[in-house]
């Protein structure tokens, strides 16, 4: 069986996040994210480069999690795909790229968190995964 790959984007909330519903009646969660770019030049040093904004979206349950969980500033990565959207800006149409995400989650790497590992509410089967104080050890390997 093959490895299941989506497209990531990662980056951090730049606005403040917005909880609506969209035409179909469903959550959707919106923010506009930064990304910030850097060069890698020839002595090893990075040179940063300007913070490129994007829109990103959620729909259904995701998005009512992803507005209790994420505020302005939060650092993220998320799973989703790129599609081109339409709004009304000013009086006219404008075209652009939007990232709709299926998961996100913090960015470990920037973030600090703690994990609560309780079952949620609604677990279809919690019984079936052993917390991690539970699971066995990984054999170690003697180099």
């Amino acid at each position: 069986m093959s490895i299941q790959t989506r497209d990531a984007g990662a980056g951090f909330i730049a606005t403040d996040p917005q909880l609506t519903t969209s035409e179909s009646g469903r959550a959707r969660f919106y923010a506009r994210f930064g990304q910030e770019h850097f060069r890698k030049e020839d002595d090893g040093s990075f040179t940063k480069l300007e913070t490129s904004f994007h829109h990103l979206v959620m729909f259904g349950k995701s998005a009512e999690h992803a507005a209790e969980r994420f505020a302005k500033g939060d650092n993220f990565i998320a799973d989703g795909y790129v599609r081109t959207s339409t709004y009304e800006k000013e009086g006219g149409m404008v075209e652009s790229e939007e990232f709709v995400a299926s998961r996100i989650g913090h960015d470990a790497a920037r973030t600090r968190y703690e994990v609560d590992r309780s079952p949620r509410r609604d677990a279809v089967n919690a019984s079936s995964f052993a917390p991690p104080a539970a699971r066995s050890a990984p054999a170690t390997v003697g180099l």
